[in-house]
């Protein structure tokens, strides 16, 4: 599979250049109850070294999240989410050679952290709970993360009924993808997430994750996150943290399938999976066709 190549514009004048390598995210969560490390980065100083620490162990993007977005989360108000970030952008922005993400769907939220130095707003609604994000990000040059869902955390799962959940994912991002266009963002800013786990069951999961080279129709570079989710639950699973072999496999299935961008909680353990994962994409890239040996080079 030959994996098609995008240029994402950055507000600072940087780029995201995709598609020659996978890029892999950390996930900097600064929430008490996200699903798989609530708290764990709760303390501005915390969550400020384990973003470098990411950075130094192959992260090439780092995405700051102040808002846990896991099935079932309650909402947070604008001011509570940016009194978690804002003080982790101040101390991290400058310190860090890649790009920051705020993972947000408020576009109160992203203004202010655009203002502090992110140049990517990764919205997990894709632009449904709050409509004005788009036209922020349009005024920002910002790249734009959208990712597929339906209904809100407490009842997204009543929505996960689809007869083909990866045609469905597609024409409900295409929709997406209009929307933010017109609201002024380049379709060139744009990055697609088929959302597994959001408001898909753990078999729906499975199929978007094996149909992602579907996604290709749109166009757009694909982003995937299936970092310790609960579709990869096992039976001897006791919690999040269980899941990393499970994160490994998915993320090598994401990079065969040509995702652009992984997003993990583990960068140094995935940077090594996506090394691997993206010499086998290589190697299976056509090249010329292979003479066929002479008979006397047949052993």
């Amino acid at each position: 599979m030959t994996r098609a190549r995008y240029t994402i514009p950055l507000p600072d004048g940087g780029r995201l250049e995709l598609g020659q390598r996978t890029l892999v995210m950390g996930i900097v969560n600064v929430t008490p109850d996200s699903f798989s490390d609530g708290g764990e980065c709760l303390d501005p100083e915390h969550a400020v070294a384990r973003a470098l620490a990411m950075e130094a162990e192959g992260a090439d993007l780092l995405d700051i999240g102040g808002e846990s977005t896991r099935p079932g989360a309650a909402a947070l108000s604008a001011g509570e989410e940016l009194a978690r970030v804002l003080p982790v952008l101040d101390r991290l922005v400058g310190r860090v050679r890649v790009p920051v993400s705020i993972d947000t769907y408020k576009a109160d939220v992203a203004r202010a952290a655009l203002d502090h130095g992110a140049t990517i707003v990764n919205d997990v609604s894709g632009l449904r709970y709050d409509p004005a994000l788009a036209a922020v990000v349009a005024e920002y040059g910002a790249a734009l993360v959208l990712m597929h869902t339906r209904g809100r955390s407490r009842d997204m799962y009543r929505a996960a009924v689809y007869r083909d959940v990866v045609a469905e994912v597609a024409e409900e991002l295409a929709g997406r993808i209009d929307d933010a266009v017109a609201a002024g963002v380049p379709r060139e800013a744009v990055v697609v997430d088929p959302g597994l786990g959001f408001a898909k069951r753990a078999d729906q999961s499975y199929a978007a994750l094996a149909g992602l080279g579907r996604l290709a129709v749109l166009r757009r570079p694909l982003l995937v996150g299936p970092s310790r989710k609960s579709f990869l639950a096992g039976s001897r699973d006791r919690g999040a943290q269980d899941r990393e072999w499970a994160t490994a496999a998915a993320v090598t299935a994401a990079v065969l399938a040509g995702a652009h961008i992984v997003r993990v909680h583990r960068p140094r353990e995935m940077a090594r999976v996506v090394e691997v994962a993206d010499r086998l994409l290589d190697a299976a890239a056509p090249g010329p066709p292979v003479a066929p040996a002479a008979a006397g080079d047949r052993v």
